[in-house]
C-alpha cells in the first residue's frame, strides 16, 4: 500500500473541505448580514410609504427569515452536500415538525389574519388574550404589550385571535361611566344642577353627544345618579379622575352628603 500517495489524497480532501467550510462559513454570516440590510431596508421603505406598523414589523421579519432560509440552503450546498434529497429530507423533517408545533404554526397563522383585519395598530390600548396594554409590535408569531406600569407582555398570536379582542382606543370619541350616590334627603334636582354645572365647566367634555345625567338607581343607601359625558379617546381617564374629584368637592361645598356604608351596633345588657 502506497502510503505517501493515500496520505496526499485524505491531505487535498481535507484542503477542499476545509476551504469549502471556509466558504460556507463566510456565506452564512454574508448572508445573515444582507438579510438583516434588506430587511431594514424594506421596513424603512414601508415607514416612507406610511405602512402600519403592524404589518411593517410581521413583512419585515417575514422576509428576513425567508432570505435566511436561502442562505442556509447556499452555505449547505457549499458542503458538497446535494439539495435536492436535503430538501426532501427538509421538506419530511418539516412535516414531523410541523405536527409536533401545531401550536407555533396556529400562531403564525393567527399573525397573519392580525395583519390582514387589522384589529388594532401599533400604540393603541387593547385587552386580549386575558391582558390589557399599548401594542408595541406584532412578531410573526406573537404580539407585545406594554402596560401601564412598564411591563412588556408577550402573547402569542393564537391566544389573540381565539379570544375576544377589546380595542379601547379604535374610535375617536368614548363615553365616560359615572355613578355618584347621594343621600335620600337631598334634593335631587339640586344635585342635578350641581353636576350639570361641573359638567359644563369642563372643556374637555363634548357638547354632543349631550351628556346624560340620570338618577338610575334607588339603591339601598343612596340616590345613585348616572352621568355619561362624551370625551375625546385621549382625555378618557383625565376626565373620569378630575370630574370624580370635581363633583366630590362640589357635593361639599353643596352640602350635599354621600353615603357610605354603616353598620349600627346594639349591645343587650344580660342582667
Amino acid at each position: 500500500m502506497d502510503w505517501n500517495n493515500l496520505y496526499e489524497k485524505f491531505q487535498s480532501i481535507g484542503v477542499d473541505f476545509g476551504i469549502s467550510l471556509i466558504t460556507a462559513i463566510v456565506i452564512f454570516f454574508v448572508g445573515r448580514l444582507v438579510a438583516r440590510v434588506l430587511a431594514r431596508g424594506l421596513r424603512k421603505l414601508l415607514q416612507a410609504q406610511n405602512v402600519d406598523k403592524i404589518l411593517e414589523s410581521f413583512v419585515s421579519n417575514l422576509v428576513y427569515w425567508a432570505l435566511m432560509a436561502f442562505v442556509i440552503i447556499a452555505a449547505i450546498t457549499e458542503l458538497g452536500i446535494e439539495t435536492t434529497s436535503f430538501i426532501a429530507m427538509l421538506g419530511a423533517a418539516g412535516l414531523a415538525i410541523g405536527l409536533a408545533m401545531q401550536g407555533s404554526l396556529s400562531n403564525f397563522a393567527a399573525g397573519v389574519l392580525i395583519v390582514l383585519f387589522r384589529h388594532y395598530r401599533v400604540g393603541d390600548w387593547i385587552e386580549a388574550g386575558g391582558v390589557a396594554g399599548s401594542v408595541e409590535n406584532v412578531q410573526i408569531l406573537t404580539t407585545t404589550l406594554k402596560t401601564g406600569d412598564n411591563k412588556s407582555i408577550i402573547i402569542p398570536n393564537s391566544e389573540i385571535m381565539g379570544n375576544i379582542i377589546v380595542n379601547y382606543s379604535a374610535n375617536a370619541t368614548r363615553r365616560v361611566d359615572m355613578v355618584f350616590g347621594v343621600g335620600y334627603g337631598d334634593d335631587i334636582d339640586k344635585v342635578r344642577a350641581a353636576i350639570k354645572d361641573v359638567i359644563s365647566k369642563d372643556e374637555r367634555i363634548m357638547a354632543q353627544p349631550e351628556c346624560l345625567i340620570a338618577v338610575g338607581e334607588l339603591a339601598d343607601s343612596s340616590v345613585n345618579f348616572n352621568v355619561r359625558p362624551w370625551v375625546k379617546t385621549s382625555d378618557y381617564w383625565a376626565v373620569k379622575w378630575d370630574i370624580t374629584e370635581a363633583i366630590k368637592k362640589r357635593f361639599d361645598e353643596e352640602g350635599i352628603s354621600i353615603p357610605f356604608p354603616q353598620r349600627d351596633v346594639h349591645i343587650i345588657k344580660d342582667d
